[in-house]
């Protein structure tokens, strides 16, 4: 019986980092401006900047717990935790989406009670801070998505998502207030926070959907388990292809096993490296365990002769 167990690291350090890095500055910059706008939004008597100072505060939140799960992702596997904690990124983003979409909520409902009586805003200094939140947003939007891996690392992307949605929170903002200048049209600020609230909830809502899709051990989308069954069947030397298993350890991490039925003469150690190599190049999996089997082999429900 043959068995080979590849699990390839290169690059992760210099990915790890630099998410590390996009990260740390990130969540230095919204929490910073995080006060700011809280106490600018009471000032201003503003649900829309309020609104947006807490979606700013669930940001900074979900980037410090996106930066606690780099740090402990990264530590080594133990003999109870064989893969390590690299799992604590998927928790941190499962949170994350969870708080986008109550966060999303709380500010439609609040919304709607401010329809009918919209009170008074003092439209200048909503926009004024509005402004300075936009250009922040846009910075810390900028660093998540040139340094970060926002399309391989879900952490990171749902943290990514958080940044975006306040990014619109404060166009939002911003509208509002010149509308109010402008018009004196007050019911501005509610309207801006429900439409901020529903781009919210879309953005928690693919986050937590994904999430809890790797924690159910999914096979991730890019990767067709027909695809790879026909491409292990095509290999010289293999009869049967079985027990394909793909799922995701974290949305960077995609782990496979299969076993394959092989002729009695057929070079095994060839045809593992041949299997290991074709669905690396083709998927781009390289934590793949492969057991190669000469006969039939009797199922662990039988007592396969032995007593």
């Amino acid at each position: 019986m043959g068995h080979n167990h590849d699990h390839s690291s290169g690059g992760h350090n210099h990915t790890h980092n630099a998410n590390k890095k996009a990260l740390t500055i990130s969540f230095i910059l919204i929490a910073g401006f995080m006060v700011v706008e809280f106490i600018g939004g009471f000032l201003t008597n503003s649900l829309a900047l309020l609104s947006d100072a807490g979606h700013m505060l669930s940001d900074a939140v979900a980037l410090g717990l996106s930066l606690s799960a780099l740090i402990f992702g990264a530590r080594a596997a133990t003999a109870s935790k064989t893969y390590g904690y690299k799992r604590f990124e998927i928790l941190a983003a499962l949170l994350n989406g969870i708080v986008l979409i109550v966060l999303s909520i709380y500010i439609f409902h609040e919304a709607i009670g401010r329809l009918s009586e919209p009170p008074s805003v003092m439209g200048k200094g909503m926009i004024i801070i509005s402004t300075i939140g936009l250009l922040i947003n846009i910075l810390v939007a900028w660093i998540l998505y040139s340094q970060g891996s926002t399309k391989d690392n879900l952490n990171v992307r749902s943290a990514f998502l958080h940044v975006l949605g306040d990014l619109l929170g404060s166009v939002g903002a911003i509208i509002a207030a010149v509308l109010i200048i402008a018009f004196g049209w007050y019911i501005a600020d509610p309207i801006a926070s429900m439409i901020v609230s529903v781009l919210v909830l879309y953005s928690g809502w693919n986050v937590l959907k994904e999430s809890v899709n790797i924690l159910m051990e999914a096979k991730p989308r890019s990767v067709d388990s027909d695809k790879v069954m026909d491409i292990l069947k095509s290999l010289d030397g293999v009869i049967e292809v079985h027990d394909l298993h793909i799922w995701m350890i974290t949305s960077e991490f995609i782990s496979m096993t299969v076993h394959l039925r092989v002729q009695p003469d057929a070079d095994r150690d060839s045809i593992l490296e041949r299997a290991k190599y074709t669905i690396d190049k083709k998927f781009g999996i390289k934590h793949i365990t492969i057991q190669t089997e000469g006969r039939e082999l009797c199922t662990a429900d039988d007592k396969c002769g032995f007593k």
